[in-house]
């Protein structure tokens, strides 16, 4: 059967697009020249940009995406009442407590921004800790990163970015009189804990290049100056953190990379003491470590793949005295854990299914049951060590998101809450499955899908398809309230759980990780092309977007096979890799060397990044409609990729297809910050999608 000729989405013939000046610029590496034209899209000065030729080109970019949307305003406006609508105005949580106080959060009626309110056990008037909207005010990006009140109730630390540059500022309120404490911290990862004592503040600076290397305690009324240092990574490739074990009573600070790991521990009562060892990253093992019930517990792929999860007495740490509790076989994947009082709760992965399993003080242990065949769960917020239920968040793709409680007692889920989504919803009209596509090497790879009931499967309906697959982050299948915008419009919305994540155990993601990247690549396209042999949808008429190492796939695949595909959404995308990767200097580089490579030491690191790099393998040739978004201040994906892969594409693609970038130039990885604000930037890029089909 003859492919169906779709028509595409061009240029608008009344604007010009953006051209940026191509400026020949050569690196050797093992004995190989690349060339780059496009080089001097990254300011020199980075992170500050200042360069008006590279300034001038992004607005010119913005300029170009500014006039192609604001024609689709109709299709825009009306997109953004369906989002909105289907958005909880006075959305609130659940609440919680900790050390006596009830506290929640909600949103005031049209507000973009927390409030955070808090109220005595015993009884007594809800009082505002936190109003982040009127805090933001004064900004025009705000990002609130953690809230956390001491334990003797008085003091609230807050950590804030306000450019997207994921550097956080603490401040600290008296609560008691309302003041806010001259004590402020700057250049922080945006965690905090409270040591024991209630004046003490644990918190970890990033460096300049944006690396947290350095925890510190900073007590309260002191110069920050004082502050003393607790431990220091001077592992450019580590990343550190601090937190607190959920009994309350260590600081755990932990340190490593996705494949090796540190942990040190010390009493939340002697902030300021040498922290102890419990995991060595001499043991080249990845682990975890929490803490209940006088022992350590930790999550480790030392003995499987999958993990185990094991324990040991807190005066006996050494790794010869770690018993196992719950081990992890070939189809069991342990993906988290929750050491309270009354019962052990592991997170685990039973051949790609999520399952929740509790143990008692026995070492017996059971599953929890949930309402439908395909879903996902997770821990949500369990605040203390000893409370009597474990409180989960689950998902479906037909289910709106739910928090329940578990019982240990009565071994019941209790409904804490149910988005609610006040345009309405009928559960009835959709239709959701789990289907295995065969890739090309033999593997079977999980698709999500879901689409409306009566779903014509003879190729003829529009489907879009989501992918990540990377850094063993499994895509969570949910009820995506936005997507009912294109599923009600006649699409099909699938999630390709392809390799490089962890859907199916932690060998998922080694599969699809340094030189079997490839695999995730090929992954994506196979299973389009399944879904196109099963008539869900046909060649070139399929949208596809993901964002980050999302991005970069997408770019893979746009190269790699351009003809599947009616539109492509490129989302803050990791696309230079090669060229990052050699980058040492670059403050994530390091830290990424055991996900892509080391290009520089290793030549056939470098040889298997070159094989794959998208922005390296743009060439002379049609493309579909794409679309390229970006942040000035982002720090995980910096500007200039999208920057050089539009300049790149626009110089070398044949046809005349429309090709847009839209650059937030007061923003970082996750765009605008308020919730509107961002429900904004996901309108404008379903507008452009919905363009490519067509659809006005």
């Amino acid at each position: 059967m003859a492919r169906t000729a779709y028509p595409t989405l061009t240029a608008p013939v009344d604007l010009i697009a953006p051209s940026a000046e191509a400026k020949p610029h050569t690196q050797s590496h093992h004995g190989i020249e690349l060339s780059d034209d496009y080089f001097w899209l990254r300011d020199p000065g980075y992170p500050k940009v200042e360069d008006e030729s590279i300034l001038n080109y992004l607005q010119q970019e913005n300029n170009y995406f500014r006039a192609f949307i604001d024609k689709r305003k109709p299709l825009v406006d009306t997109l953004f009442e369906e989002f909105k609508g289907r958005e909880n105005d006075q959305d609130a949580s659940v609440p919680w407590v900790e050390h006596g106080y009830e506290y929640r959060w909600y949103f005031a009626e049209s507000a973009e921004y927390r409030t955070w309110v808090r109220k005595p056990v015993t009884g007594g008037d809800e009082v505002v800790i936190l109003d982040e909207a009127a805090e933001a005010k004064k900004h025009d990006y705000f990002d609130v990163e953690a809230v956390e009140v001491s334990p003797n109730g008085r003091y609230m630390a807050w950590s804030v970015d306000t450019n997207g540059s994921e550097r956080f500022s603490v401040f600290v309120i008296d609560l008691v009189s309302g003041e806010a404490l001259p004590d402020t911290i700057e250049k922080t990862s945006g965690d905090i804990v409270w040591a024991g004592d209630s004046d003490t503040l644990i918190y970890t600076l990033v460096s300049e290049e944006w690396r947290p290397y350095l925890v510190k305690a900073h007590r309260l009324g002191t110069e920050s100056v004082d502050d003393v240092a607790l431990f220091e990574e001077h592992d450019t490739g580590f990343d550190l953190q601090a937190s607190l074990s959920q009994s309350e009573q260590f600081i755990i600070i932990e340190t490593g990379t996705m494949v090796v790991s540190e942990a040190h521990v010390l009493p939340v009562d002697m902030p300021t003491s040498k922290p102890q060892l419990v995991v060595s990253r001499d043991q080249n093992i990845y682990a975890e470590v929490d803490h209940a019930n006088d022992h350590f517990y930790i999550r480790t792929n030392d003995q499987h793949v999958n993990f185990r999860i094991a324990k040991t007495l807190e005066s006996q740490p050494a790794y010869e005295h770690w018993q196992t509790v719950w081990e992890g076989n070939d189809s069991r994947y342990l993906t988290d854990m929750l050491p309270l009082a009354n019962a052990l709760v592991v997170a685990e992965r039973e051949d790609g299914l999520d399952q929740i399993r509790l143990f008692d003080d026995s070492g017996a242990s059971h599953t929890i049951e949930f309402p439908d065949d395909a879903y996902s769960v997770q821990l949500d917020n369990n605040s203390q060590a000893s409370q009597s239920f474990v409180r989960l968040s689950y998902l479906s793709m037909v289910t709106p998101d739910t928090v329940y409680d578990y019982d240990f007692k009565s071994q019941t889920l209790k409904t804490r809450k149910v988005k609610e989504i006040p345009s309405g919803y009928d559960r009835s009209l959709y239709e959701t499955k789990r289907l295995m596509a065969p890739a090309r090497d033999g593997a079977r790879i999980p698709v999500s899908i879901v689409y409306r009931k009566g779903h014509k499967l003879d190729g003829t309906q529009p489907l879009h398809l989501y992918g990540y697959g990377a850094y063993g982050a499994g895509m969570p299948v949910k009820l995506s309230t936005i997507n009912l915008s294109l599923i009600d419009r006649g699409f099909a919305f699938a999630i390709a759980h392809i390799r490089g994540g962890d859907e199916m155990g932690y060998q998922w993601y080694l599969d699809g990780k340094l030189d079997k990247r490839q695999n995730a690549f090929n992954d994506f396209v196979d299973v389009a092309d399944f879904l196109i042999a099963e008539q869900y949808t046909d060649a070139g008429n399929i949208s596809i977007s993901g964002r980050s190492a999302g991005g970069e796939l997408m770019g893979a695949v746009v190269n790699q096979r351009p003809e599947l595909w009616r539109s492509v959404i490129l989302g803050v995308p990791f696309v230079d890799v090669l060229n990052t990767m050699l980058d040492g200097d670059l403050p994530l580089t390091p830290g990424e060397w055991p996900e892509w490579g080391n290009p520089i030491e290793s030549k056939a690191d470098f040889e298997t990044i070159r094989a794959y790099s998208p922005y390296d393998h743009i060439e002379a040739k049609d493309y579909p409609p794409m679309l390229v978004t970006g942040g000035l201040n982002d720090p995980r994906v910096t500007y200039w990729e999208p920057a050089k892969w539009t300049a790149k594409m626009r110089a070398s693609k044949t046809d005349n297809n429309l090709l847009a970038m839209r650059m937030h130039m007061g923003a970082g990885h996750f765009a605008s910050s308020g919730r509107y604000e961002r429900l904004k930037d996901i309108v404008e890029e379903f507008a452009f999608m919905l363009t490519a089909h067509g659809v006005e």
